[in-house]
């Protein structure tokens, strides 16, 4: 079963102040999530989670999760700035990005974020940008077709991220002959992976990596991220990823790699989003068009706008109509937005307990990729944001758009002289 934190009336309540569609994240659902993932971990030395601000790019969820300890993994120099306002900056800030404009490279020296270079010529290109190297440099690694990726993130041998292992270890030497003295190593080969022991072999690969870095060039890595492939059980029949395993998994490796090769401590950093909040954010919509044609349709007020998701690439989302949690599953239909588009769709062909118009319906694990998604296609707005509180309060952690905020850009004003 998928849960809501809320009733029906309590929701019911919720949509008069704050009208439909909505997401809501629970904090105290995400805080003790992130204390689960920090003591599981904590077997490892220096052990830090650097949340994927890119998954809910919001200040207030930032914030929650750096008041329990976490960092953030930045693509971008709005999710830098956003780290900046929360008080996330030096060590605790990690920027990946790829294809990086050299504005973001100097965005990411005076944060002092630690960078971690996509390619090897972006060791010329930061120093261009910037005037040198920093300190600490992380590169990321594309291990090719050494290992197998999965449906969401692709093969690694076609993805544009990470450098290949030659490259890596002519980048490591290059940044040494340009004064870097610490060191780490990254890779993201998968995503949204539920397979413990596929987590475990990505550290495996990493920790034989240190070693052959160390064996072959002399330099010494300082931490190793595993990148922020961890899954959700998106599907009720789904088993969650159980952080233990993973973490004991880890760990015995590390004892019989790391140790014995003479190079503990190393570090254990990993950049999860969608483990950290999808399962703990709803998007709330209400049925308000039922279309009998071929097939049997509920429209609803959200649209890819507030979820893209399913319409992008067929993803699976479950789907409760709230109040009739125990009603007869008995129709089957799809559930569509409004957009001019055919895959602006939440569920095809689902079979749900009958909907009514003004039925709220509650679209689960959208906590991360949900809103951070959202686009304008249509002239679409995007909904507000709501924070249920620890003390059973909801507060609103982003307004909804409005057409005046979409046609701010605009010169609305100049258009009747326009010849």
């Amino acid at each position: 079963m998928k849960t809501f934190p809320l009733t029906l009336q309590q929701t019911e309540e919720l949509a008069r102040k704050f009208p439909t569609p909505f997401h809501l994240y629970d904090e105290s659902a995400i805080r003790n999530n992130a204390r689960r993932l920090t003591k599981a971990f904590s077997v490892f030395p220096g052990f830090r989670e650097f949340f994927a601000v890119k998954a809910a790019p919001n200040p207030f969820l930032l914030k929650i999760l750096a008041s329990e300890g976490f960092g953030a993994d930045c693509s971008s120099l709005a999710e830098l700035r956003l780290c900046e306002a929360v008080g996330l900056s030096g060590d605790r800030v990690m920027f990946t990005s790829n294809e990086t404009p050299d504005a973001e490279f100097r965005a990411a020296r005076q944060l002092g974020a630690i960078i971690n270079l996509d390619d090897i010529t972006h060791i010329d290109a930061l120093v261009a940008a910037t005037g040198s190297m920093p300190g600490t440099i992380c590169f990321r690694y594309n291990p090719g077709p050494l290992k197998a990726g999965n449906a969401i993130i692709g093969h690694p041998e076609e993805a544009k991220y990470g450098l290949t292992r030659d490259q890596l270890f002519a980048a490591y030497a290059r940044a040494r002959e340009l004064g870097v003295k610490t060191f780490g190593l990254h890779t993201m080969v998968v995503s949204n992976e539920l397979d413990e022991q596929y987590h475990i072999e990505t550290a495996r690969m990493l920790f034989e990596l240190v070693v052959d870095i160390q064996d072959r060039l002399g330099i010494r890595i300082s931490f190793i991220n595993t990148g922020g492939g961890i899954g959700i059980p998106y599907r009720p029949e789904q088993k969650a990823v159980d952080y233990e395993t993973i973490a004991r998994g880890a760990r015995k490796l590390y004892d019989q790699i790391i140790v014995p090769a003479g190079l503990d401590p190393l570090a254990y950093n990993m950049e999860c989003g969608r483990a950290i909040t999808g399962p703990y954010g709803w998007l709330v919509t209400r049925a308000i068009r039922r279309k009998e044609t071929y097939r049997s349709y509920v429209g609803v007020d959200a649209s890819m706008a507030n979820l893209m998701r399913p319409g992008l690439y067929g993803a699976y989302h479950h789907i409760t109509v709230l109040g009739k949690e125990k009603a007869p599953v008995t129709h089957t239909c799809d559930v569509v937005g409004s957009l001019c588009e055919n895959c602006d769709k939440f569920a095809i062909q689902r079979t749900l307990p009958e909907i009514a118009m003004g039925d709220l319906l509650v679209i689960h694990d959208t906590g991360a990729h949900g809103h951070a998604m959202g686009y304008n296609y249509n002239g679409k707005t995007r909904s507000a944001e709501l924070l249920l509180r620890p003390d059973g309060s909801v507060i609103q952690i982003r307004r909804a758009e409005t057409l005046h905020d979409l046609f701010a850009t605009l010169d609305l004003g100049s258009v009747s002289s326009f010849r």
